[in-house]
């Protein structure tokens, strides 16, 4: 094999550690699964759980996703929903219960319902 055939390629660096965070951080944020229309192609999204904002794995046969549906001022549904995920983990720990009314508490006050 004949080492001047190969393809060249050319090493840039960067002096600082602080500049090739920065410059990682900006092709992360501009690399995104979408086509032309801006629609996105991922197969896979992972959910994250909503009382503990830990990342629900496609192995985590034992986590839940609810939707809390909004009602108008007479008490009839009006359409809209509110989802909910929950991991395993707060499953088994017995957590559900309290973590669910505790985050529908707080949307509640965001919604003023």
């Amino acid at each position: 094999m004949n080492l001047h055939s190969l393809p060249s390629f050319h090493l840039v660096t960067v002096s600082h550690c602080h500049s090739s965070h920065n410059l990682l951080r900006r092709f992360k944020k501009n690399l995104k699964m979408q086509n032309e229309d801006g629609q996105i192609t991922e197969l896979y999204i992972p959910r994250k759980c909503s009382a503990t904002n830990r990342l629900i794995t496609a192995k985590d046969h034992a986590s839940v996703q609810i939707n809390i549906g909004h009602l108008d001022e007479s008490g009839v549904y009006n359409g809209h929903f509110s989802t909910f995920a929950l991991c395993g983990y707060v499953r088994a720990q017995g957590d559900a219960d309290s973590g669910l009314d505790r985050l529908w508490q707080k949307k509640k006050v965001e919604l003023k319902q």
